[in-house]
C-alpha cells in the first residue's frame, strides 16, 4: 500500500503545482516560463566552458598523470594519516565528479563498505565537490573574469577537507 501511495506522490505534487500555476490569481505560469527562458540562456552561455572542461578532464585522465601523481604522493600522505588507497580519489575529486565517483565506487568494491578507507572516502565525497567545475561554471555564468584567489583558496579548503575527514574517521571509527 505504501509503495502505491509513494509512487503517486510525485505525480500528485506536479499536478497540484500545475493546477496552482494555471488557476492561481497571480501570473505563476508566466513567471515559470520566464525563469525557464532565463535558465536556458544561462545553459547556452556556459556551454563552451563545459565543453572545454570535459575535453581537458578527458585529456588529463588519458595522459596517465593521475597514476604518476598517486605514486609520488602516497608516501607523504601515509605520514600525515591519509591512506594511500585514497590517492586516486583525492587526485580526481577536485577535477572531475564522474572520475571521482568511479574511483569511489572502486574503493568501496575493493575494500568493502565498512573499511576505514571506504569510510574516509565516503566522508570526503560527502564534504567536498569538484572545485574546477564549480569555479569555471559558476564564474562564467555570472561573468567573473578574474578568479585570482579562487583556485588557491579552494585547493587549501580541499586539503583541509581531506585531512579533517580522515582525522574524524580515525577518531570515530578506528
Amino acid at each position: 500500500m505504501i509503495e502505491y501511495i509513494s509512487s503517486l506522490a510525485i505525480p500528485a505534487v506536479i499536478c497540484i503545482a500545475g493546477l496552482f500555476m494555471l488557476f492561481g490569481k497571480k501570473p505563476y505560469f508566466e513567471s515559470f516560463t520566464e525563469g525557464a527562458k532565463s535558465g536556458l540562456r544561462t545553459a547556452v552561455g556556459i556551454l563552451p566552458t563545459l565543453i572545454a572542461l570535459v575535453i581537458a578532464i578527458n585529456l588529463f585522465n588519458a595522459s596517465g598523470i593521475p597514476k604518476l601523481l598517486s605514486d609520488a604522493i602516497s608516501p607523504a600522505a601515509e605520514k600525515i594519516g591519509v591512506p594511500a588507497e585514497l590517492i586516486p580519489l583525492l587526485i580526481t575529486r577536485p577535477i572531475s565528479g564522474s572520475a571521482s565517483t568511479a574511483a569511489y565506487s572502486s574503493l568501496i568494491e575493493e575494500y568493502g563498505a565498512d573499511s576505514f578507507v571506504s569510510l574516509c572516502a565516503s566522508v570526503i565525497m560527502g564534504s567536498s565537490d569538484t572545485m574546477l567545475y564549480i569555479i569555471s561554471v559558476y564564474f562564467s555564468s555570472v561573468g567573473i573574469k578574474k578568479s585570482r584567489y579562487a583556485i588557491p583558496c579552494a585547493a587549501v579548503v580541499m586539503l583541509f577537507c581531506i585531512f579533517f575527514s580522515c582525522l574524524i574517521c580515525r577518531l570515530w571509527f578506528k
